[in-house]
């Protein structure tokens, strides 16, 4: 396509993984125009407040596990290429009331790709870790080649090397609309429209704000983190693990005091209801937002209770059963589509990245995508064009 305002690709939504996508299009010597409500790396979504678990014996079956091995290899490439740190080896450590959370198939998976793991029982996790408490009935699965990545610098690499390579970025633009004229697609955006040959839509918690162009079952919601003061002989990096821990009570991630940060905790379910033009409270706002994460620490990680160093809040995007959605536009030739990341996602944005650039430009989905399509719902999502 010619002229200044054409593109091959427009990406719209230039978080973890458009930002990543971006790079991997303009790599490929696509020309690409990366578009962003904010600037990029930011708050109004769900990548900042690091760091962000990576692990490789994962659940949901070998396609997750095959995504997180090839996601893992492309962030060290990206460490090669930048010289900068975004990949801490700590191990991460998984523990779980073996009546809520079950490992066995995860154990399948791990073999089948040579993936090392430890299964552990309580006694073993307290003894190697001393500042957990674990009931007995509780088990543990440790990784110790997987650890965290530090997302803020992730999405600030992708973004220069992005730019090295030839995309072009619009920051603090908000896409009001797409449509299909004459042959092209347009992007409509509050800075002027916008042509290209093809779209990627990675708008997060976002999508909403992009109807009645996409309507994606994407539910919004509001999330918090905490930093809490700690012992760091017990819970400083080097000496704590990555973690998640689960049951009946709900499932928790977090993280070791990371240069006497405090230790930081997060919760995998819950939340708060949350849309585009609603009021987004900061942390603090709702007493639970303390006392929730407060309390898991008490039950699980006591000496890691302390003094409340900072909390965040951020905005998840969740899809109907809390899986990607990935595919093409049902009735935008062109258009293609990729949310439903928060919870689990950060870690996948390098290989998803990649793989939404291979789609792009192959016309043709790659296999471990697949999954991920909208054709396992029972109804379409709905989408409309204006």
């Amino acid at each position: 396509m010619s002229g200044s305002h054409s593109y091959d690709v427009i990406v719209v939504g230039a978080g973890s993984m458009g930002m990543s996508a971006g790079y991997h299009l303009a790599a490929r010597g696509l020309k690409t125009l990366l578009v962003d409500a904010f600037d990029p790396p930011h708050t109004g979504g769900s990548h900042h407040g690091e760091p962000r678990l990576i692990r490789h014996v994962y659940h949901g079956g070998p396609h997750y596990v095959r995504l997180a091995l090839r996601a893992d290899a492309l962030w060290r490439e990206l460490e090669e290429r930048t010289g900068e740190r975004l990949l801490e080896r700590s191990g991460v450590l998984n523990v779980s009331d073996r009546d809520v959370y079950a490992y066995d198939g995860r154990f399948a998976d791990a073999d089948s790709e040579g993936i090392r793991y430890e299964s552990l029982d309580a006694s073993e996790i307290m003894r190697r870790w001393p500042g957990w408490k674990v009931p007995a009935h509780y088990r543990g699965l440790f990784e110790p080649d997987a650890g965290y990545l530090y997302s803020e610098r992730c999405v600030a690499a992708y973004r220069r090397e992005a730019l090295a390579a030839g995309a072009e970025l619009l920051t603090d633009t908000a896409v009001l609309g797409i449509e299909a004229r004459k042959g092209s697609l347009t992007v409509k955006t509050n800075r002027g429209e916008y042509a290209a040959g093809q779209a990627l839509i990675t708008a997060g918690a976002w999508f909403k704000s992009l109807e009645p162009s996409v309507t994606l079952p994407i539910r919004a919601v509001r999330k918090v983190v905490g930093w809490f003061e700690a012992d760091e002989r017990l819970y400083g990096a080097g000496h704590l693990p990555g973690f998640t821990f689960g049951g009946p009570a709900g499932g928790y991630y977090g993280f070791p005091s990371i240069g006497g940060a405090g230790v930081k905790i997060g919760r995998h379910d819950g939340g708060r209801p949350w849309q585009p033009g609603e009021r987004f409270e900061s942390f603090g706002a709702y007493p639970e937002d303390e006392a929730d994460l407060r309390a898991a620490l008490r039950e699980f990680l006591p000496g890691a209770e302390g003094r409340l160093i900072h909390g965040a809040a951020c905005k998840y995007e969740l899809s109907p059963d809390e899986q990607f959605l990935i595919d093409a536009h049902p009735e935008l030739p062109g258009v293609l589509l990729a949310g439903g990341f928060s919870d689990n996602g950060f870690k996948f944005a390098s290989a998803i990245g990649e793989a939404l650039a291979e789609w792009t430009a192959s016309g043709v989905p790659p296999q471990d995508l697949l999954p991920f399509s909208f054709s396992r719902f029972s109804s379409a999502t709905a989408v409309s064009t204006p």
